[in-house]
């Protein structure tokens, strides 16, 4: 398999594996619950995927996964599980943040905004986010931000893509602004391209040290560089 890569995506509600041939999607397997089904369901997804393309891991030239931010247990899952094969099939380990993954999705869908901005639901109106030019350049980094009226004020004028699980909850309250919501979500779908550029790269991770990007500390009992 030339280029072939599994790709994970555990940040959210979505559990989600794919697998990729030099950036042609060969296969998706995906599943959305608000349960959070990560633990009892990816390593299902993985093997199926793997088994019905005929393949192993060994045979594969990387595994990329969801950095963050996201849900402290589905990251939690999903490095953990991606780290595994990595080490078992001797091959190395690519990260890719969500909010780009997302900004590529929502541009590939539509190109004519001035500015992408993904939304990550942080329970209440609080969400995990970043500015992105219509280059996909980083305007501003990621952060959590309180969605309420007169948030991204400094952006008014601009037409503006936001998009994600945590971007519908926060479209009437910025209703003041040329907003339109665009309909796409964290998904190992969107991976390929990113992870491509990364392998060819080379820029992979140090599996001893890797750790998820959460951004927010972890409260015990709470609901659950830019690619080329």
């Amino acid at each position: 398999m030339k280029n072939g890569i599994l790709c994970i995506e555990t940040a959210t509600k979505n559990c989600s594996v794919s697998l990729f041939e030099d950036g042609h999607l060969l296969s998706c397997i995906e599943e959305s619950s608000s349960e959070y089904i990560h633990s009892e369901k990816l390593a299902l997804f993985i093997d199926e995927i793997l088994t019905n393309n005929k393949i192993t891991a060994k045979q594969l030239s990387a595994v990329a996964v969801s950095s963050g931010p996201g849900s402290y247990t589905g990251l939690r899952i999903g490095i953990s599980t991606a780290k595994g094969i990595c080490v078992g099939a001797g091959i190395p380990l690519i990260a890719i943040p969500n909010l780009v993954q997302l900004a590529l999705a929502a541009k590939i869908k539509d190109d004519s905004f001035e500015l992408y901005i993904p939304m990550l639901d942080a329970r209440r109106m609080e969400v995990f986010t970043a500015v992105f030019q219509s280059n996909l350049e980083v305007l501003e980094n990621t952060y959590a931000k309180e969605i309420h009226e007169g948030s991204f004020n400094d952006l008014a004028g601009k037409r503006i893509a936001i998009f994600g699980d945590g971007a519908e909850k926060c479209l009437e309250t910025l209703s003041d602004l040329n907003v339109k919501l665009v309909k796409v979500n964290c998904s190992a779908r969107n991976m390929g391209h990113i992870a491509l550029t990364k392998l060819k790269d080379q820029n992979f991770e140090d599996l001893a040290y890797f750790e998820p990007f959460y951004l927010k500390d972890f409260i015990a009992g709470a609901p659950k560089k830019v690619f080329k």
